[in-house]
C-alpha cells in the first residue's frame, strides 16, 4: 500500500487506523484529526521502488492506512503525484476513498485505465445525512460521494461502492438505499466490512457517539456487542471483519 499521510482530517470516530497513530508518540483521538504526518518525498520514494529490481510490477492499493484524498491532499497533491508516476511506469493501482476530491485527478485515473488497470471503491457507510455527520464530520455528504460514483463509472472506471464499515445501529438501516443508490450512479461491485475497534478506537468511537448520538449511543453499543460476543471489539482473523450472531448473520443477509 501507499500512504501519503498518516492521519486524517476526515476525523471519523470509527476508524480503525487511529492507533497508528500512537507508534509516532501521538494520541489516537484529536492528534489523529488534527496532527498529520505528510510524506513530500512519497513520489520520488515510489519511483525509486520502482527502479528496483526487485520490484515485479504488482497491485499498489491507495491508501491502507488513512484516505489519501483527504482534504490536505488538495493543496499537497502528494498522491496526485503518486499516482503519476504509477501512470509512467504503467503500474496497476487499487484506490479506496470516501472524498470527491478524486474527480480532480480523472485524467491520471483514465490513463492508467488504459495502460494498466485502476480500480476505486467509494466509501459510503451511512446513507443519513445527519448520522453520517455526527460520526465522519470532515466528509462529503452520502449524496455527493454517490455522485463521484456517478462521474466516475461514466468516464469508463471501475467503480465500487464500499459500505464500510457497517455500524450496528446506524448504517445497517440504510444500507439498501446504499448500494441501489450506488448501482444506479454506475457501480458495478460492493462490498462492506462490519465496524472495527481496535485499541484506543473503542474509547474515541464510544464518546463521539456518547456526545453526538445521545439518545441512541446505548442502542448502538449494545448492536455492536452482539456482534462481538458481548465485547465492543473481537481481533480474531476471519471474525473481525463480519462479526458473529445472530444480528452480524442478518447484516451479512441484508447486503447479499
Amino acid at each position: 500500500s501507499v500512504n501519503p499521510y498518516r492521519g486524517c482530517n476526515h476525523a471519523c470516530a470509527y476508524c480503525f487506523a487511529r492507533p497508528s497513530h500512537e507508534y509516532l508518540s501521538w494520541g489516537a483521538g484529536t492528534d489523529f484529526d488534527t496532527k498529520l504526518l505528510v510524506k513530500r518525498d512519497a513520489a520520488r520514494l515510489l519511483r525509486a521502488h520502482f527502479e528496483k529490481p526487485s520490484w515485479s510490477g504488482g497491485l499498489l492499493m491507495f491508501s491502507g492506512v488513512t484516505d489519501c484524498y483527504q482534504p490536505t491532499e488538495a493543496s499537497l497533491r502528494l498522491t496526485r503525484a503518486c499516482l503519476e508516476v504509477c501512470a509512467e511506469y504503467r503500474n496497476p493501482v487499487a484506490i479506496i476513498t470516501k472524498a470527491p476530491l478524486i474527480e480532480r485527478d480523472l485524467d491520471v485515473l483514465l490513463e492508467l485505465h488504459r495502460n494498466a488497470s485502476v480500480s476505486v471503491a467509494i466509501s459510503v457507510p451511512i446513507w443519513d445525512q445527519a448520522l453520517a455527520r455526527a460520526l465522519e464530520p470532515g466528509v462529503a455528504t452520502p449524496k455527493r460521494r454517490i455522485q463521484t460514483i456517478e462521474k466516475l463509472a461514466a468516464a469508463g472506471l471501475n467503480v465500487s461502492v464500499m459500505v464500510a464499515p457497517i455500524i450496528p445501529g446506524v448504517s445497517d438501516e440504510g444500507m439498501a438505499e446504499v448500494l441501489e443508490a450506488a448501482r444506479d450512479a454506475g457501480a458495478t461491485s460492493a462490498g462492506y466490512v462490519l465496524l472495527r475497534l481496535p485499541g484506543a478506537v473503542k474509547d474515541v468511537f464510544e464518546a463521539r457517539v456518547r456526545a453526538a448520538l445521545p439518545l441512541r449511543a446505548d442502542k448502538i453499543l449494545h448492536r455492536v456487542r452482539e456482534t462481538r460476543g458481548g465485547a465492543l471489539y473481537d481481533s480474531r482473523y476471519g471474525v473481525r471483519g463480519r462479526g458473529e450472531g445472530p444480528y452480524a448473520q442478518m447484516i451479512n443477509q441484508v447486503f447479499h
